[in-house]
Protein backbone atom coordinates (compact mmCIF):
# COMPACT_ATOMS: atom_id res chain seq x y z
CA UNK A 1 0.00 0.00 0.00
CA UNK A 2 1.51 3.44 -1.35
CA UNK A 3 0.99 6.90 0.99
CA UNK A 4 -1.70 7.90 -1.24
CA UNK A 5 -3.99 4.40 -0.69
CA UNK A 6 -3.44 4.69 3.20
CA UNK A 7 -4.35 8.22 3.11
CA UNK A 8 -7.45 7.03 0.82
CA UNK A 9 -8.31 4.04 3.61
CA UNK A 10 -7.77 6.76 6.58
CA UNK A 11 -10.54 8.93 5.00
CA UNK A 12 -13.05 6.68 4.26
CA UNK A 13 -12.53 4.67 7.11
CA UNK A 14 -12.75 7.91 9.55
CA UNK A 15 -15.02 9.55 7.06
CA UNK A 16 -13.15 12.78 6.74
CA UNK A 17 -11.56 14.35 3.67
CA UNK A 18 -8.09 13.32 2.10
CA UNK A 19 -6.52 16.48 2.62
CA UNK A 20 -7.44 15.84 6.71
CA UNK A 21 -6.44 12.47 6.45
CA UNK A 22 -3.14 13.12 4.77
CA UNK A 23 -2.37 16.12 7.60
CA UNK A 24 -3.36 13.52 10.65
CA UNK A 25 -0.96 11.02 8.73
CA UNK A 26 1.61 13.58 8.16
CA UNK A 27 1.09 14.57 12.13
CA UNK A 28 1.32 11.03 13.02
CA UNK A 29 4.51 10.46 11.24
CA UNK A 30 6.35 13.72 12.34
CA UNK A 31 5.52 12.89 16.27
CA UNK A 32 6.33 9.65 16.03
CA UNK A 33 9.71 10.74 14.07
CA UNK A 34 10.84 13.70 16.51
CA UNK A 35 9.78 11.80 19.52
CA UNK A 36 11.65 8.63 19.20
CA UNK A 37 14.99 10.75 17.82
CA UNK A 38 14.57 12.80 21.16
CA UNK A 39 15.07 9.29 22.94
CA UNK A 40 11.05 9.01 24.38
CA UNK A 41 9.60 4.98 23.43
CA UNK A 42 6.11 5.70 21.72
CA UNK A 43 3.10 2.89 22.18
CA UNK A 44 0.23 2.21 20.27
CA UNK A 45 -2.02 -0.44 22.06
CA UNK A 46 -3.11 -3.34 19.30
CA UNK A 47 -0.08 -1.95 16.48
CA UNK A 48 3.37 -1.88 19.25
CA UNK A 49 6.25 0.19 20.43
CA UNK A 50 8.55 2.90 18.37
CA UNK A 51 11.83 3.26 20.14
CA UNK A 52 15.14 4.29 19.67
CA UNK A 53 17.91 1.24 19.93
CA UNK A 54 21.69 1.71 20.49
CA UNK A 55 23.86 -0.36 18.58
CA UNK A 56 27.31 -0.87 19.70
CA UNK A 57 30.54 -0.78 18.17
CA UNK A 58 31.93 -3.75 16.61
CA UNK A 59 33.89 -5.13 14.47
CA UNK A 60 33.14 -6.43 10.52
CA UNK A 61 34.67 -7.46 7.36
CA UNK A 62 34.78 -5.78 3.61
CA UNK A 63 33.16 -8.48 1.62
CA UNK A 64 34.91 -7.60 -1.58
CA UNK A 65 38.41 -7.62 0.07
CA UNK A 66 37.76 -9.50 3.65
CA UNK A 67 39.44 -6.78 5.28
CA UNK A 68 38.91 -6.16 8.62
CA UNK A 69 36.85 -2.80 9.34
CA UNK A 70 35.55 -1.19 12.61
CA UNK A 71 32.10 -0.31 12.55
CA UNK A 72 30.81 2.88 14.85
CA UNK A 73 28.36 2.56 17.47
CA UNK A 74 25.01 4.26 16.22
CA UNK A 75 21.31 5.04 17.27
CA UNK A 76 18.62 3.26 14.93
CA UNK A 77 15.06 3.51 14.89
CA UNK A 78 13.43 -0.27 16.09
CA UNK A 79 9.82 -1.11 16.48
CA UNK A 80 8.62 -4.30 18.66
CA UNK A 81 4.96 -5.44 17.42
CA UNK A 82 2.13 -5.74 19.65
CA UNK A 83 0.62 -9.06 19.96
CA UNK A 84 -2.63 -8.14 18.97
CA UNK A 85 -1.28 -6.76 15.76
CA UNK A 86 1.13 -10.25 15.53
CA UNK A 87 -2.50 -12.33 15.46
CA UNK A 88 -4.10 -10.24 13.25
CA UNK A 89 -1.38 -10.61 10.46
CA UNK A 90 -0.99 -14.13 11.32
CA UNK A 91 -4.64 -15.15 10.87
CA UNK A 92 -5.88 -15.62 14.08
Amino acid sequence: MKKDELVQAIAESADISKPDAERALKAVVDTVTSSVASGQKIQIPGLGTFEARERSAREGRNPQTGETIQIAATTAPGFKAATAFKQAVAGE
